[in-house]
């Protein structure tokens, strides 16, 4: 038995969506009914305040019966990074259209690591 874990970069974002709490909210939305997550809580998030030269980031993680989803936004750098582990086998999702559809992304790197749990 193993898990997957997808760490996600994404640039090009839209920079004001990167600091809207709305925008994740719809985010992890798409991505918990399109991997057919299982939060077994809500989301908790937090917003750094802007500064007189970056907008704030966010930071959130989502708590699943399959294990987490996380983000980390830049605004400054246009960029986000996510993480989704999943401790049971999941189908393929499209990452990329998901963050295109809702932050803007131009580019979008996917790695998965399989995570065996005995050696």
């Amino acid at each position: 038995m193993i898990g997957c874990e997808w760490v996600i970069d994404a640039h090009g974002c839209n920079p004001a969506h990167l600091s809207q709490l709305e925008s994740l909210h719809q985010l992890f939305a798409m991505l918990v009914d399109g991997m057919d997550l299982h939060p077994v809580q809500p989301a908790l998030w937090h917003q750094f305040p802007p500064s007189a030269t970056t907008p704030g980031g966010i930071t959130g993680l989502l708590l699943l019966s399959e294990s987490h989803l996380a983000c980390h936004t830049f605004p400054e750098f246009s960029s986000i990074c996510l993480n989704v582990f999943c401790c049971r086998p999941r189908p393929e999702y499209d990452f990329n259209a998901a963050l295109k559809a809702v932050l803007g992304a131009e580019k979008v790197t996917v790695r998965k690591l399989e995570r065996p749990y005995s050696a």
